[in-house]
């Protein structure tokens, strides 16, 4: 155990969606602990991910991208955010320095404003390599909510994420170590990651709608005498005529969606798995509260 003094804290990663949050705190921790893919909204529950260095420990809290509500997912999913919020002692608020700040952008400082002040909140301006005109665009951002200080940094690049992770290892204030230092990195379970990246791995090859109108649940998980782990997971779209895009011609697209997320998995897991997934129909699940909660939004 660290004896002497200690240096804890929650530290939140927000911002509209797609604009790399996910890849952030995947790049700080050095390992991944939350799903990512080209598709925003991939994020839709709060992911805690731990870092402990010495005498002080970082929670991340990776949240879902800030977005106008339009439904009960939505909802739940501002909610994860709001939430985090209210239990932080620093804040990172990422945007894309790709494009000019948008309406989401606005939502993100408003929300962020009754905080100026409370806690030490970064702008960290991401993509700064591949943006045209970076340092116009970090301006304009911090014009939504003045006196912040600003970074750039590439989400990718492990130096940028380290310098980063550095720098707000030492905005810690002093506290008790939230998790035991030898804690895995992320506070999923291994049910809850195996649903999450079968969804992610499905968010990356499907088109159009499909994507957000899907949802994952692990129903089996279970180290077989052979030494491999079966599990079974749910894919749950809305309608009908969305499960055979799902599945594709010949199972074609399920194929693809299962080897891709098995691999993960046996990386993740240490062992061989065998992944079996079951397409469902769940309609409107979006819309109705009692189903989020079914589905593990809750």
């Amino acid at each position: 155990m660290t004896e002497g003094t200690t240096y804890s804290g929650f530290v939140a990663v927000v911002g509209k969606p797609n604009v790399g949050k996910s890849t952030l705190v995947n790049s700080m921790l050095g390992v991944k602990i939350a799903p990512i893919s080209p598709k925003p909204q991939t994020t839709r529950k709060r992911v805690r991910g731990i870092h402990t260095e010495g005498n002080r420990q970082i929670v991340f809290v990776d949240t879902p991208g800030w977005h106008e509500a339009a439904d009960a997912l939505s909802e739940y999913m501002i909610r994860q955010i709001t939430d985090a919020l209210a239990e932080v002692n620093v804040v990172l608020w990422l945007v894309d320095l790709r494009h000019p700040p948008t309406h989401e952008d606005e939502l993100v400082a408003r929300a962020l404003r009754p905080l100026k002040g409370q806690v030490p909140i970064l702008l960290v301006g991401n993509k700064a390599d591949a943006a045209k005109y970076p340092e116009a665009a970090l301006q304009a951002y911090a014009e939504l909510l003045p006196g912040l200080e600003t970074r750039m940094i590439s989400a990718q690049n492990e130096r940028d994420a380290k310098a980063l992770r550095d720098e707000v290892l030492a905005l810690l204030p002093e506290g008790p170590f939230f998790f035991p230092e030898d804690y895995a990195k992320g506070d999923q379970t291994p049910e809850e990651w195996a649903a999450e990246i079968v969804r992610e791995e499905a968010m990356k090859r499907l088109k159009e709608e499909i994507p957000y109108s899907i949802a994952t649940k692990t129903e089996e998980f279970e180290l077989r005498d052979n030494g491999m782990f079966y599990i079974q997971v749910n894919i749950y779209v809305e309608r009908e005529n969305h499960k055979p895009i799902l599945i594709g011609s010949g199972g074609r697209m399920l194929r693809e969606i299962g080897a891709a997320a098995r691999k993960q998995l046996e990386v993740f897991l240490g062992r061989k798995v065998y992944l079996d997934l079951q397409v469902r129909v769940y309609p409107n699940w979006r819309k109705d509260p009692e189903a989020l909660r079914e589905l593990g939004y809750h």
